[in-house]
């Protein structure tokens, strides 16, 4: 048996006569300054009383602070055949908790295992707290007959150590916690233990905690495990190969090393684990835990999570160390677990039966019903992927274990120490033994791990490429484009991106990248995304086409505008806006920019509109291509407005007056042959009439040559209206008259004037 020299042991009596046997952990003479602790690991353990439902309990009791918790009892073979509950009291509010349930671990036969090793719950994280209630009861809830000897609940303060820690500690707990100085409790225990004859605890079951021992896997040959929400870390296997107590040489892995905060890094008291370490052949697989407890830590308390179990683990359990390899917090910070170098194959006690071929990966919190962060199984997979990779295993595949025990997993499955059995060599703790760990949630995301361990990357996308634009199946640019991308495989697992120019690689980007830019020369090209793995592993998107256009488009009709039929007014001419836009890749739009704006697709060559009269007017368009080309054309054109007093007439013409006429006025006349002449220069021209049920004809003669004949009949009275128009290819000196039909009961004809563009 080895003695713990490291501990400081005394004892606290409680005001209602309860005692508190408590243990204090030296800091290890090697840490450096930030490691130097401002108040060292403690652990108390109060014992537990008899209640008058037959079972164990602790009233309502002031403590020193802590923040973890578990409940033990004498033997470390047995098992609690009842329900363990706490409640706590939060050091920052001052507010009792509800009640939380203790999982209780299997029980675990161990030769080697002195008088102080003990049967425990798991570990449970609370938060700074200063006050505990605990209630123990026999599964039938009457009857403390069946409960094991010795009941604590054991408080575990982690201390604060780091520097982080100490900026982060409220003044008042920076000095070393005095003993002496416990308060009185608020509900005193009982004095006396009541317990029943198949309980006899006597008072020497006070937890004096003087002696460590490290178990070893060996099943017990009753009393199978039966499955819990254990995450224990399990003793080591005694039915494998043994280990070698020689240092071994680290082997280079496949992949990158992940940040891994060391021991002195979260604090380790080194003096809590005195022996040596064992080591391994290697590391054929690895399981995954979850350490079960709350999720609600706060990820800069992970380290003292991380003491807190170690304490735990060594001090209450009585193991020699902490039982994992790594732990992992939920934001994705990996730290060393068991001594004996990470880069090692180190023995670790961690999955029962299976410890020597394998490496224990814990996830810090209880994956039960919810599922842990990216984040953590990032680094699981980080972790996992290095020390397989240390073997040449890949993450993905399956391995042959050897059993260290003759025992049953989660599924029934039963193994016979010896004998060799295929798990995947990323494993779950319920794959090797009868428990819940990692939790329902945690377990069904172990295909994830491993894809991401393994490699290629996965989900990768090529989801955009800025500086091209797409028509059909083409992108176009003008040179420079940025492809962004996406994957479901986390960027710390990724080695690098490259984007392939025609399949040759034309820029590379780190793994945690999600964009990158390349310039293309002219041309078409193919352009992917190719997503390199640590593994090395490739897997490449779809190929695009992308040509590279650096031409301008070109208008082969100016813009133009013509006359068109409708409602004239001074303010509102009605024209035709008309061009024709072209371009040697890909048109993408035409767009209007003054005088007022619209846009247009690229196929579209004309569009109504309305101008102001006597005045000039810039109508500027601009072409867009796809890859980012431009033209611009602005032509300028003025509409004017001919009234029929400036008009060469013939024969007998009435003035009218109305302000629904153009200006005010108007001619009217009935006579046939009665004309009316206008000249101009210009390329468009519109006749403007008012409409009535008894309006007549007229024939249009343009340059002395009858053109049309025009009924200006309507239903319903109408004014200003065009309703003859006539454009010329180009702008020239052009005379426009108009005659009177003389039609037969509807001679009439009322003229507005005439409007053209010049």
């Amino acid at each position: 048996m080895r003695r713990r020299a490291w501990l400081t042991l005394g004892a606290v009596v409680l005001g209602g006569g309860g005692v508190v046997t408590y243990a204090v952990a030296s800091p290890s003479s090697g840490h450096g300054a930030g490691g130097q602790a401002k108040r060292p690991v403690k652990v108390y353990d109060l014992t537990l009383k008899g209640a008058t439902n037959g079972g164990r309990e602790l009233p309502r009791t002031d403590t020193e602070r802590f923040s973890m918790l578990g409940v033990s009892w004498t033997g470390a073979t047995k098992r609690l055949h009842g329900t363990a509950q706490v409640r706590t009291r939060s050091v920052e509010t001052g507010q009792w908790s509800g009640w939380h349930d203790l999982e209780a671990a299997d029980p675990l036969e161990d030769p080697e295992a002195g008088p102080d090793a003990r049967g425990a719950s798991e570990p449970l994280w609370v938060g700074p707290s200063d006050g505990v209630q605990v209630q123990v009861v026999h599964r039938d809830g009457s009857t403390s007959a069946g409960l094991p000897r010795g009941l604590q609940v054991n408080l575990v303060d982690p201390g604060v150590v780091t520097a982080a820690e100490t900026k982060a500690e409220p003044a008042a707990y920076m000095a070393d916690a005095t003993p002496g100085d416990s308060a009185s409790p608020t509900d005193s225990a009982s004095p006396d233990d009541s317990a029943s004859p198949a309980d006899s605890a006597s008072p020497s079951e006070s937890a004096t905690a003087t002696e460590s021992v490290t178990p070893t896997d060996s099943a017990p040959a009753t009393d199978p495990a039966s499955p819990s929400d254990s995450a224990s870390a399990a003793p080591t296997d005694s039915a494998s190969a043994s280990p070698s107590a020689s240092t071994p040489t680290a082997p280079p892995s496949t992949v990158p090393e992940p940040p891994i905060v060391s021991r002195s890094g979260w604090g380790a008291d080194e003096s809590l684990s005195p022996d040596p370490s064992d080591y391994n052949a290697d590391v054929k697989a690895v399981f995954v835990h979850h350490t079960d407890g709350t999720n609600d830590y706060a990820c800069s308390d992970s380290a003292a999570l991380v003491r807190g179990i170690y304490a735990y683990h060594t001090q209450v359990s009585g193991w020699n160390d902490i039982g994992y390899n790594f732990l992992v917090d939920k934001c994705g910070t990996i730290f060393e677990g068991r001594k004996g170098g990470v880069d090692l194959p180190v023995l670790g006690a961690h999955t029962y039966g299976w410890n020597r071929e394998a490496a224990g990966i814990a996830v810090l919190g209880d994956y039960t019903s919810i599922g842990a962060t990216d984040a953590a199984l990032a680094s699981v997979a980080r972790i996992a992927a290095w020390k397989l990779g240390q073997y040449g295993a890949d993450p993905a595949t399956t391995v042959q274990l050897k059993a260290g025990a003759t025992q049953k997993n989660f599924f029934g499955t039963s193994f016979t120490a010896g004998t060799s059995y295929t798990f995947n060599r990323i494993s779950g703790h319920r794959d090797g033994f009868n428990t819940q760990c990692p939790g329902n949630s945690l377990y069904p995301q172990l295909p994830t791990i491993r894809a991401w361990a393994s490699g290629p990357v996965q989900g990768l996308k090529l989801t955009s490429l800025s500086g091209a634009s797409l028509s059909g199946s083409t992108y176009y640019t003008k040179g420079a484009i940025t492809a962004k991308w996406s994957t479901t495989t986390p960027g710390s697992l990724i080695s690098k991106f490259q984007v392939l120019v025609d399949g040759k690689v034309a820029a590379t980007a780190a793994g945690t990248a999600t964009s990158v830019g390349a310039t293309l020369g002219a041309g078409s090209h193919t352009v992917a995304v190719r997503a390199v793995h640590q593994s090395g592993k490739t897997t490449t998107t779809a190929a695009l086409t992308v040509v590279t256009d650096t031409t301008a488009p070109a208008f082969t009709t100016a813009p133009t505008l013509s006359l068109r039929t409708g409602t004239v007014s001074t303010t509102a001419v009605p024209v035709t806006l008309g061009w024709k836009a072209t371009d040697n890749a890909a048109l993408k739009s035409v767009s209007l920019l003054s005088p007022t704006t619209a846009t247009f697709g690229p196929t579209t060559t004309g569009s109504s509109r309305t101008a102001n009269s006597g005045t000039a007017s810039v109508w500027s368009m601009k072409a867009y291509d796809y890859a980012g080309n431009t033209r611009t054309s602005s032509p300028s054109f003025t509409p004017v407005i001919l009234q029929e007093t400036s008009a060469a007439k013939s024969g007998t013409w009435t003035t009218r007056s109305s302000t629904s006429y153009l200006g005010g006025k108007s001619y009217s006349s009935g006579t046939k042959g009665a004309s009316l002449s206008w000249t101009f220069t210009g390329r468009s021209a519109a006749w403007v009439v008012s409409r009535a049920s008894t309006s007549g004809q007229a024939y249009v003669y343009v340059d002395g040559t009858k053109v049309a004949t025009v009924d200006l009949k309507s239903s319903t009275t109408s004014y200003r209206q065009a309703v003859w128009t006539k454009t010329w290819s180009s702008s020239a000196k052009h005379t426009v008259k108009i005659v009177v039909v003389g039609t037969s009961g509807r001679p009439t004809v009322t003229t507005d004037g005439l409007v053209y563009i010049k």
